[in-house]
Parts: C-alpha cells; structure tokens; sequence
C-alpha cells in the first residue's frame, strides 16, 4: 500500500492513484469487509445479491444508482467504475435495448469489472468496460448519454482533473440528462499535513474539495443549481479496527468478524474521518434550450470494440503461417456476409458477423483450443475486429489463455498473395 506524501505534479497524483488501485483489484478484498462498506453507504441486501460479490470492493461512499431515476433503453456512464458494481446495476435497470459504460484508468480494475459483466451474462454493446484517464477528455460523442454516475471517484483526481472531468461531463450529456455524484467533500481547510499525505489521499480524504469549492466547480462545467445533499455515511466504516468481535477485541476472532474490519484502504494515523469530511450526493441536470436535440444523439460508442484488446497480424505473418506445414494451430475466420466476391484467403472458414455474437458458445467449442483466431472482413476495421473483441471477450471470462483473438490487418483488401486466395468452408 502506498506511503509517503503526495506526489508535486498531476501526473504523478494520477499515477499514485492508478498503482494503488490496481494493487487493490489484484489483490481482492474479503467479501465480509465489501459488504460491510457497501451497506454503511445505501446499498440494499438486494443489489448486492444481484451481482457478484466481485464487483463490490469497499470503495464507495454512495449508492447512485438508487436515485439516478434509470429507464429502461438509457445509456449510463460510470466514471471510475472499479469493479463494475454500478454498472452492474445499471445494466438491469437499461435492458438489453439500454447501454451501460464503465470508465476507469486502472487497467487490472476494468479486467476484473469485464469478468464480472461476463459472469452475469453480458457482453458489449449492452455493458462496455473502458480503460482510459478520467483527466483527459472523455471517448464518447457529444450529447449521448443520458445519465452520469459517479463514486468516490472525483475527489481522488488533482484540481485541474476534477474540473476538466466535469466540463466533460456537460458535453457528453444528452440535453435535460442527470450527473448523479457520490463523494467526499472536506468539512473544513484540511492542514498540509493531512492534504500532503499520500495513503489519506488513496483513502479519498487528503483530495477532498471544501464544499463550496465543488459548487463552484461544478457552475463552471455548465451545470446551474446543482443539489448537494449530505447523506450522513460513517467515513469510518473504511477503516481497519483490528480483529474485534462484538465491539470487543479479541485475540482469537471468528472469520467472518475479523474479515468485516480488515479494509483495503491504506491507513492513516490523520484522526477520526468524520470530523475532517462527509459524505455527499450531488445531483446536477444539463440544462438545454435545443429540445430536438436528444432525438438526435448518436450512439455514445460508435466503435466499442476498439476498447478491447486483441492481437493484429500482417498479411505477410499470416501467409506465412499458410505456407508453414509445421504450423497447424490457429484458424483463419471470414466474417464478411454477402460482400465476399472476389476470394477469400486460403483455409478461410465463413462465420458471420450478423450471427457471431449468439453463436459465441457454439464457436468456442469449436476453437477455444485453436491457440491463433484470425479474423478478417473487407477492411477488418469494422466486422472483423468486432468479432475478436467479442472473442477474446468470452475467452477471458472463461478464464482461457491457450486461445488467442487475432484480427488481420488490412482485411482481405490489404491482401497481397493472389496465390494464398481459395474456396471456402460456410457455417
């Protein structure tokens, strides 16, 4: 966990943010803890059961999802979405008609989040998960999305990051769509020494905006006669007690006691949290004179799939492997429909992209063995990538790596081996 004080510049803010998240989703946390800090913050017996205990972690300090007023067909967005638990929720809410995006810029928790989504039977479109920094401008389309959340997440971004999130935020609201914030905000000036200490900082503390601060952030992005509500939650719940039971220490605790007190947050020796800060939910609509403009919106993600990884080969590397008889173990997949005229690439099997995605289980079975999937269509920018997205998708949440997605680049327009073009198998 981190010690030290807080890193001189931004970047470096971010970064000592990114590591200690990422060390926490590699890491887990003891289910008795999550649920613990979950219910301190509003979450419902309900919620949590609807959802893996993965997807919570501890880290929240709020239950947007509760008052987002979400219907069915929106799409949400959730800035730091760890683990996927708000999402998740989102998700149910949206339906399959709906859209739910996760955004966070720790690699490892948008891994976890992935498997999650994957254990409840979602996959992309419905339910994205997007590595990226929430200091930098944001990869959704202008006035597309209908509702914001957020979870303890802006107090942890430096000044000019929290201000530049939420001008962001203003822009890619759809016209009347709502930001519903959760987080923590500083009862007082907090001293040097607090503000200065990294662990109070990863704890959401040190990071903290004064009160009227944030209001005068959030007047800047756009966002007129925001409510800021507090909702009295026990910052002391994120704390380690030590192993207690019943309130009373114990040198021999249970389990279940002693893993409901042990927290994930790094310590601090700053006093008791409550004094310095408090819980707040903030709620804030785009306000917009254009009331034809919502009708209008394009899709938040015009390509979801260039947010999930997949491995790109060349023309020449995958010739190779055609013209190598000691090379055996991959797979060459054209998922172009109609528009194969001209050839495909030699040892091509046809699976459409139009069918790709409900055939993902009849696939697997098929090649999950296979160690190379290549996938191609006319350009490979579109179906093709497309389909190793959802490919790898499935493989890492089946916890697989002895296959791997692999998109050609160039697509069979970039092919240049007029003696490696043949018939084909159709599925």
């Amino acid at each position: 966990m981190p010690a030290g004080t807080v890193p001189l510049t931004d970047e470096g803010i971010v970064n000592a943010v990114c590591d200690a998240y990422t060390d926490i989703a590699g890491k887990g946390v003891q289910t008795a803890y999550a649920e613990a800090v979950a219910e301190a913050f509003g979450y419902t017996a309900e919620q949590l059961s609807s959802v893996p205990a993965e997807s919570y972690m501890g880290l929240s300090c709020g239950n947007p999802v509760a008052v987002a007023s979400i219907k069915e067909g929106e799409t949400v967005l959730d800035l730091g979405s760890g683990a996927g638990v708000d999402v998740l929720l989102a998700a149910q809410k949206v339906g399959p008609k709906g859209q739910a995006i996760g955004m966070d810029m720790s690699t490892d928790m948008i891994d976890r989040a992935r498997k999650n989504a994957f254990k409840q039977g979602y996959r992309p479109p419905q339910v994205v998960f997007i590595q990226t920094k929430l200091t930098q401008p944001l990869p959704l389309e202008t006035a597309s999305v209908d509702c914001i959340l957020s979870n303890c997440v802006i107090n942890l971004l430096p000044d000019a990051g929290k201000a530049a999130l939420l001008k962001e935020c203003y822009r890619i609201l759809k016209p009347g769509g709502r930001l519903v914030v959760d987080d923590i905000i500083a009862k007082k000036l907090l001293p040097d020494a607090i503000r200065s200490d990294l662990s109070a900082y990863i704890g959401c503390i040190s990071g903290a905006l004064q009160l009227e601060q944030y209001k005068t952030l959030m007047k800047l992005a756009g966002f007129i006669d925001a409510l800021f509500v507090e909702t009295s939650g026990d910052l002391e719940a994120y704390k380690s007690a030590g192993p207690t039971c019943g309130g009373v220490s114990s040198s021999n605790p249970s389990p279940k006691c002693c893993a409901a007190t042990t927290s994930v947050l790094p310590q601090t020796t700053i006093g008791n949290l409550n004094q310095l800060a408090a819980s707040y939910q903030i709620y804030a609509r785009k306000v917009s004179s254009d009331n034809g403009a919502a009708e209008k919106s394009p899709p938040a993600l015009a390509r979801w799939w260039d947010a999930y990884p997949k491995d790109h080969l060349t023309s020449s590397e995958v010739a190779s492997l055609l013209r190598d008889p000691d090379r055996s173990n991959y797979a060459i997949i054209d998922v172009r429909e109609n528009d194969r005229v001209g050839g495909h690439i030699l040892r091509s099997i046809q699976w459409r992209a139009d069918t790709f995605a409900g055939s993902l289980d009849k696939f697997y079975d098929e090649y999950g063995k296979t160690k190379q999937v290549i996938f191609y269509c006319g350009s490979s920018r579109g179906r093709g990538s497309r389909c190793a997205a959802w490919y790898q998708y499935h493989l890492n949440g089946k916890g697989n790596t002895e296959s791997k997605a692999c998109v050609l680049e160039g697509g069979y327009h970039g092919w240049r081996y007029p003696d490696l073009v043949d018939g084909a198998s159709s599925l």
